[in-house]
């Protein structure tokens, strides 16, 4: 008689990874639905402190206005007594930008306008290719 032994077999100690690829997928699709909803929107450096001067040796400035009608004007030095509209202003900043790209932008806004006019101002000029935008203010009395 012949006797045979049971072969046993070792345990495989492996981890079934198919799941854990599953549920990245699933969170990788998620994430990049959701990325460009989220990265909408102006970026601002606001101060962390009180506002400084612009330097004296800085280039002259072009500055964007917005009256408290929501009109928008733009000064670089000549009078700003014509108001224009956003697609002239973008075209004019970009012709000024294409003479002297070290020019600082900033924006002057009445205490009483809309924030819809600021923010639509601020979008424009970077469209219009403004790398940076400073917010004008007036000191405190």
């Amino acid at each position: 008689m012949q006797s045979y032994q049971r072969k046993r077999r070792k345990r495989v100690a492996e981890i079934n990874v198919v799941p854990y690829i599953d549920v990245m997928l699933v969170l990788l699709i998620i994430f990049m639905a959701t990325a460009p909803v989220i990265t909408q929107g102006v970026k601002v450096d606001l101060p962390q402190a009180e506002a400084e001067m612009l330097p004296e040796d800085s280039e002259t400035p072009l500055v964007a206005s917005v009256d408290a009608e929501g009109r928008y004007f733009l000064d670089v030095g000549e009078s700003r007594d014509e108001a224009v509209d956003l697609l002239a202003l973008a075209e004019m900043v970009q012709q000024k930008l294409e003479t002297n790209p070290k020019a600082p932008v900033v924006v002057q806004g009445d205490a009483n306008v809309r924030y819809d006019a600021v923010i639509q101002l601020m979008a424009t000029l970077k469209a219009a290719g403004v790398p940076s935008v400073g917010l004008m203010t007036q000191p405190e009395q």
